[in-house]
C-alpha cells in the first residue's frame, strides 16, 4: 500500500461535491469496513462515477485516509467550537473537551477502529494516525498549558503524562463503545475522569 504523504499529495478537484463524497466514504468504511471500502462501493453510495473519484483522490488509499482526516478535522471542530469563549478559564475549557470527546459519537469510534486496525499492520497508514492523534489532543495540551501558565493548574505530574491519560480514557472507549459492552453510565465515566484530571492539575471542583 502506498500513500502520498501530506505534503506533497496533489490538490485535486471537487469543491463541495468532493466533500460530500468524503462523508459517504465515512458511512461506508463504518458499515463495511476499511479493508472493504472499494471506489465501486462509494459510487454507487454517492451518484458519481469510479473515473470521478479516482480523479478526486487518485488512489483508494488517499481517499480513505483523506476521510479519516476530514472526520476527525470535524471533531476538532467542534471541540473548538463548545470552548470558544472559554480562554480564560482553562479547567472549564479541559472540561468541554473531556465531555465532548467521552461523548464522540459511535460512527466515529467506529471509522477510527477501522483506521487503527489498518494501521497496526502498516507504517504507513501508522504514520497518518500518528498525525492525526497529534491534532486531536492539540486542545489539550494547549488547555493544561495555559492553565499552569496562569498559576490555576499546579501539576503533581508532568503535563504531557496528564494528557496522556486524559486522552488514553477516550481510546480506551472505543472497541467497548462500538461492540456495546459498556458497564458503566457515560456520565459516570466522565465524573471519574475528570476527578482523575482535577486530582492531577490540583483543582477542587
Amino acid at each position: 500500500m502506498t500513500i502520498a504523504a501530506e505534503g506533497s499529495r496533489r490538490r485535486r478537484a471537487g469543491g463541495e461535491r468532493r466533500q460530500r463524497v468524503l462523508d459517504t466514504v465515512v458511512d461506508i468504511v463504518v458499515a463495511r469496513g476499511f479493508a472493504n471500502t472499494r471506489f465501486s462501493d462509494v459510487s454507487e453510495a454517492s451518484g458519481v462515477a469510479v473515473s470521478t473519484l479516482q480523479g478526486y483522490f487518485g488512489s483508494r488509499e488517499d481517499m480513505l485516509v483523506e476521510a479519516l482526516r476530514r472526520s476527525t478535522a470535524l471533531e476538532v471542530a467542534e471541540m473548538e467550537s463548545m470552548t470558544a469563549g472559554l480562554d480564560n478559564d482553562p479547567w472549564a475549557r479541559l472540561v468541554a473537551l473531556t465531555e465532548r470527546g467521552l461523548g464522540t459519537p459511535v460512527p466515529v469510534w467506529r471509522m477510527l477502529m477501522e483506521f487503527w486496525t489498518a494501521a497496526a499492520h502498516d507504517d504507513e497508514l501508522r504514520e497518518h494516525a500518528a498525525g492525526l492523534a497529534a491534532l486531536y489532543r492539540r486542545p489539550f495540551d494547549e488547555a493544561v498549558a495555559d492553565g499552569i501558565a496562569g498559576g490555576m493548574f499546579h501539576c503533581r505530574r508532568s503535563a504531557t503524562a496528564i494528557v496522556d491519560v486524559a486522552v488514553g480514557a477516550m481510546d480506551g472507549l472505543l472497541y467497548p463503545r462500538v461492540l456495546g459492552h459498556m458497564r458503566t453510565e457515560p456520565q459516570e465515566y466522565t465524573e471519574v475522569v475528570l476527578d482523575q484530571l482535577a486530582a492531577c492539575l490540583g483543582v477542587t471542583r
